[in-house]
């Protein structure tokens, strides 16, 4: 199993819709709307690490209302 979080900056007032919409998406296992920098951190988990740029390209950085993302991709444990 592979584990990438993913840091999100929305527009203002989009957080919540956002959040919302991430939660939907396929291997997007949770989502948390944080204070700071970052306005979500998403955790993705998938069974290869060549899943995750898909899903990080065609399903989250697509979705309206997101003006950045960081991904950090976990090592194993």
């Amino acid at each position: 199993m592979v584990k990438a979080y993913v840091l999100i900056v929305t527009n203002p007032g989009a957080t919540r819709r956002v959040a919302e919409a991430l939660a939907t998406i396929p291997n997007v296992h949770t989502v948390h709307e944080v204070m700071g920098p970052y306005d979500i951190v998403a955790e993705i988990t998938t069974e290869s690490l060549t899943d995750i740029p898909p899903i990080l390209a065609d399903r989250i950085r697509t979705l309206d209302g997101i003006q950045s993302t960081t991904s950090l991709v976990a090592f194993p444990g």
